[in-house]
């Protein structure tokens, strides 16, 4: 457990990574059916993703 607290989660490669599936199409999940109208929005397990990082971050430091 104390090797995790050592830890420094990087918050900013997990941000950069969910705003790049802006360029992406949806090709699974629910936005999938959207097709290229999903173009401009960030993928929301993307998001998800982020904020289970940031939340796991804090409760780490």
């Amino acid at each position: 457990l104390e090797q995790l607290r050592s830890w420094s989660f990087d918050c900013a490669a997990a941000e950069s990574g969910a705003e790049a599936t802006k360029d992406m199409i949806a090709a699974k999940g629910r936005s999938s059916r959207l097709g290229e109208r999903s173009l401009g929005h960030i993928d929301p397990g993307a998001a998800s993703a982020v904020t289970v990082i940031g939340a796991m971050r804090s409760s780490l430091n």
